[in-house]
């Protein structure tokens, strides 16, 4: 019984390890966070209800791979496809903004970037794996058929052989050669029709500042040090609303109307989907202090934000972050961070 129970555990051990890295995979691949996170702990009990019947002809990450990517591909099936606001329709004026919300499976979600990038050694590969999670790069994968998408993350992010992906897939190599190259045309169209914010890995100083006279700018709720660090295309996007507006004058003008509620928020740093983020609280004059608000996720380029993207769902959004639920205010009127999400 010793013998068995010691058994077990060193299995649960041997297959968490793996969990970050295929949650990363399943998240490039579903475009969702929490059906990501639903995914390996599929793939996970999958692995450990039939791991006597492993025989060890491939790795255990290869095996793992298979399983997860079995899994994805049953969760495909249906066909959605997640995406950003702009994916799906043109920018709205100011003058007609409306918040209409879409269903959460309309949605490409935000994901922290400890739960999908694991701790790596090399630079470079740090960094093609924290640019293969950036919002424009995953929302050109859900453009792409089921099997496609899983050769080409294979391939181009996790550097899998050909010959490796052909035996997880049950195919031949042509058929992974041939599927790689059709993926990476419709990328190049997708990056020819809007490329994709540059952000340095680690942020350089410049970025740094940046986002410094950003964070005094929104928290202090002034439009005009705003519209300073604004791209003159930059755009705006608030899921679950399909609203999103583009130029510095439809956005401030948004902040200052309909989403004047926001004006003394508070904001807290996030890594999220590769890129700088903030934890936005606004103001709660029922509590006091600040409450959820949104996950902000900012896009640079050329020292000028490009995009910011403000994720509202914030009973699903924080507790993912670990993020505190309340922050109350200290003596001073400042927040103090005391009630922890989950």
């Amino acid at each position: 019984m010793g013998d068995s129970t010691a058994t077990t555990t060193d299995l649960d051990v041997a297959l968490e390890k793996y969990r970050t890295e295929l949650t990363g995979y399943c998240y490039r691949m579903l475009g969702s966070s929490f059906e990501a996170e639903d995914a390996v702990q599929d793939t996970l009990v999958r692995a450990w209800r039939s791991y006597d019947k492993f025989e060890g002809r491939s790795s255990l990450r290869s095996w793992l791979y298979r399983i997860a990517t079995n899994v994805c591909l049953d969760m495909l099936t249906a066909g959605n496809k997640r995406a950003r606001p702009m994916d799906l329709s043109e920018a709205t004026p100011l003058a007609r903004a409306a918040l209409s919300p879409r269903p959460d499976n309309t949605w490409l979600e935000p994901m922290p970037d400890a739960r999908v990038l694991p701790t790596v050694e090399d630079p470079a590969e740090a960094a093609v794996a924290k640019e293969s999670v950036r919002l424009a790069f995953m929302a050109a994968l859900q453009q792409l058929p089921a099997k496609q998408r899983a050769v080409l993350i294979l391939r181009e992010v996790l550097a899998w052989k050909a010959s490796e992906v052909a035996e997880l897939l049950d195919t031949s190599v042509a058929s992974v050669n041939s599927a790689l190259q059709r993926a990476r045309a419709t990328l190049s169209e997708r990056e020819a029709a809007g490329a994709d914010a540059a952000v340095s890995n680690p942020l350089d100083e410049e970025q740094r500042k940046l986002l410094d006279r950003y964070v005094a700018a929104f928290e202090g709720y002034d439009m005009t040090a705003l519209t300073a660090l604004l791209h003159e295309d930059a755009i705006m996007t608030m899921p679950p609303f399909d609203l999103w507006l583009t130029g510095h004058d439809d956005i401030t003008g948004f902040m200052t109307t309909i989403g004047s509620a926001c004006e003394g928020s508070r904001l807290l740093p996030v890594q999220v989907n590769g890129l700088p983020g903030f934890a936005q609280y606004k103001p709660d004059p029922e509590r006091g202090g600040h409450s959820p608000w949104a996950i902000q996720i900012l896009e640079i380029s050329e020292g000028r934000l490009t995009g910011f993207h403000f994720y509202l769902d914030t009973p699903r959004w924080f507790p993912l972050f670990g993020l505190p639920l309340h922050l109350p205010l200290d003596l001073d009127g400042q927040p103090d961070e005391i009630e922890q999400g989950a």
